[in-house]
């Protein structure tokens, strides 16, 4: 089922996103979790592909088994990087015969050890020459990505949402957002992306904290500001990750209850390959769906 005929029929989403192992005999664990989220009864899993557009094929197996087992509606992520139209026509006939009908379309990071986006010779400079290309197919339900804070390569935040507007005149049916920490961020782009005509879901990501290390380099890398407040109470217990984890999951549950009290389309969780967190959050939520 498409995610924008999901929308329509229950105007509140529940997403999460997994990603391929990168370690060989890991993958039985990855279903593991992904049924555990699962009895979280979400309207679709996300699967990503690796830094640089690594592990395309590992991607597409993993959501084409995802499909199959009927655990769960599926999105495959597709980037520009590394890849040729060929190549991506390629990929989208594997999505086809799977049966996969959303896809998050977008232009991708550098691979490692580059510092800037090259477009590779016969492929896509831009998510918006993606969304367009995928369109032609006529089989795909497309998402983008949206940046609450703006992106980081972006002249100014005007410019990015000028840069989204064109994803979604391009044809995309809806926006998930790159983590962030300060509501008011999300609730300023919202109010942007509506006044320049944007009018599809724009679906907040939420990332749950679980290490003090991994989210500062995970933060440099993708911008995101961690407020002031929030970066004490994490630096005092740094050492002490069971600490950690549980502010992280308080302060996910607070961020994402006040989402929800100022009417967001749905909540989509980076996982991280990991379900206990996760499902403490939700099943504390205050909401209702459908």
């Amino acid at each position: 089922m498409k995610i924008k005929d999901i929308y329509r029929a229950n105007n509140r989403l529940l997403s999460f996103e997994v990603f391929p192992p990168v370690r060989d005999g890991t993958i039985d664990r990855l279903f593991a979790v992904i049924e555990r989220l699962s009895e979280l009864n979400p309207d679709f899993i996300s699967v990503t592909y690796g830094a640089g557009g690594t592990t395309r094929d590992m991607s597409v197996d993993i959501a084409s088994a995802v499909k199959k087992r009927g655990t769960a509606e599926v999105m495959a992520h597709l980037t520009c990087v590394g890849a040729t139209r060929q190549e991506i026509e390629n990929v989208l006939g594997e999505l086809t015969r799977g049966n996969i009908k959303n896809i998050l379309a977008l232009r991708g990071d550098p691979p490692a050890g580059q510092t800037s986006f090259t477009k590779k010779k016969g492929g896509f400079a831009y998510a918006n020459e993606l969304v367009e290309f995928i369109g032609r197919f006529n089989f795909f339900c497309i998402g983008v990505a949206g940046y609450p804070e703006g992106h980081m390569e972006a002249p100014s935040f005007k410019a990015d949402i000028e840069n989204l507007k064109r994803k979604i005149d391009a044809g995309a049916d809806f926006v998930i957002t790159q983590l962030f920490y300060n509501n008011d961020d999300f609730y300023r782009f919202r109010d942007a992306a509506i006044r320049a005509g944007i009018n599809v879901p724009l679906i907040p990501g939420i990332f749950p904290i679980f290490n003090y290390r991994q989210i500062q380099k995970i933060a440099s890398l993708c911008g995101a500001k961690i407020p002031s407040a929030l970066h004490e109470a994490l630096y005092n217990s740094k050492d002490e990750n069971e600490r950690v984890e549980e502010y992280g999951i308080e302060y996910a549950l607070r961020q994402s209850n006040d989402l929800l009290q100022n009417n967001v389309p749905g909540l989509h969780f980076y996982s991280m390959n990991r379900s206990r967190h996760v499902e403490r959050i939700v099943r504390n939520l205050s909401w209702e769906r459908g």
